[in-house]
């Protein structure tokens, strides 16, 4: 079992190569930051009872998966960015896509309003239609921006079932709206990156 003062060295002794690392795959210093902090505090915090011999593979697994957490956040958030990101945002900081139903005071062109509502109402109902638990995991994670352990201690489940519904509420909704017509292909014709 590691002492805190073994732990300390160790974590300080990789610090700068796990900064360069993580940097190097991210592309962006202020994630990498996080990433490497994250990691660090699940290494001290879970396996601080290990043999200090163990912890170089150890740190790296959990730089490794923390960083693939870090990539598949990002690439659910930019597909529903993109998604969301053919309706105009009012200058209100506490935007919500899913209340911009157009109201009587909407302006643009109707057609467009019109467009957007039915889109709107396809994504509600492919999130009404997934089980409640990869619903609550899918809606906190990726719209209210908990971490997993936050969604996990919300939810009082593991962090490896919030992953597990996570995905597949992604996989599901992606299902649903390919077969509703609104995927990566038909969003990239009306002009949404995906």
């Amino acid at each position: 079992m590691a002492s805190a003062q073994e732990i300390a060295d160790f974590l300080r002794q990789v610090e700068k190569r796990a900064y360069r690392q993580t940097a190097y795959a991210v592309r962006d210093d202020h994630a990498a930051l996080d990433i490497m902090q994250d990691a660090m505090f699940k290494l001290a915090d879970r396996y601080a009872n290990k043999p200090i011999q163990e912890f170089p593979l150890l740190f790296q697994r959990i730089l490794q998966n923390t960083t693939r957490d870090y990539w598949r956040r990002q690439k659910v958030r930019n597909l529903w960015t993109s998604l969301f990101s053919s309706f105009s945002a009012p200058d209100d900081e506490e935007f919500d896509p899913l209340e911009t139903l157009q109201g009587e005071d909407s302006q643009g062109d109707p057609a467009e309003q019109l467009e957007r509502s039915q889109i709107m109402r396809l994504i509600e109902r492919a999130l009404g239609r997934l089980p409640a638990r990869q619903r609550e995991a899918f809606v906190l994670r990726y719209w209210e921006e908990l971490d997993v352990a936050e969604t996990a201690a919300v939810m009082g489940c593991s962090e490896g079932s919030v992953k597990t519904h996570c995905s597949r509420a992604v996989s599901a909704l992606s299902s649903l709206l390919e077969q509703a017509g609104l995927g990566v292909r038909s969003l990239s014709k009306k002009g949404v990156k995906p």
